[in-house]
């Protein structure tokens, strides 16, 4: 399944460096030590490990990947992970106030998948609770643009492309960001420079929105 590749993610994941940053400063306006936060495509844990050193403690992170949740377990015990079937999220409607999904979108390379993903992080969250989005711009380097160029006719999105490793990963125009998060308030939207989990370096943005 192209929007879920477990397989890949149990294989390469857990010895994947990601290194999109946490912006506590934009958290902690929204956000108490007490708030209940899910971290969607939680990987091994690295970003629910980040908000449990700076006080927050009602956390849970979901992954499909098997692999990914047992290092999560590994590296913080003490917070809760769990796997999950993509897309259904085994939580109750308006049950967190806030879902952070790092660098999963460009994971979920569909439109159909995106809009499930986000639909579903929604459900989840309280009214005027928190989405939290750290993801990928569409670049404008040649060895990218070359990528999305050889692809588009396989995937008919441009930005959608294979990677030698055996992976289908998305880039984002900023024009599909803003229809994918529609039901949202967006409240900021940060442009940043981050490192991909294959070392390359990448424009990225993080987006906040509040569920209307």
């Amino acid at each position: 399944m192209l929007d879920c590749q477990v397989e890949y993610w149990n294989r390469a994941g857990p010895g994947k460096p990601f290194s999109h940053p946490l912006n506590l400063e934009r958290l902690r306006q929204y956000l108490s030590p007490d708030s209940s936060i899910l971290d969607l495509g939680c990987g091994y844990g690295r970003t629910l490990g980040l908000l449990s050193e700076a006080g927050y403690h009602n956390l849970i992170g979901l992954d499909p990947a098997p692999a990914m949740v047992a290092a999560a377990r590994e590296h913080f015990p003490a917070i809760v992970f769990e796997e999950f079937e993509f897309p259904k999220l085994p939580l109750a409607n308006a049950s967190v106030d806030a879902t952070l999904l790092f660098s999963v979108l460009t994971c979920v390379p569909t439109d159909s998948g995106q809009r499930t993903i986000v639909e579903e992080a929604g459900r989840v969250l309280k009214p005027g609770g928190l989405l939290y989005v750290s993801d990928l711009w569409l670049q404008t380097d040649e060895r990218n643009i070359e990528r999305y160029t050889r692809d588009k006719p396989k995937y008919g999105t441009y930005g959608v492309f294979d990677l030698p490793e055996g992976a289908t990963v998305r880039h984002h125009d900023r024009r599909w960001i803003e229809e994918l998060t529609l039901d949202f308030a967006t409240v900021a939207l940060d442009e940043l420079e981050v490192v991909t989990m294959n070392g390359h370096p990448a424009k990225g943005f993080q987006w906040f929105g509040l569920k209307r």
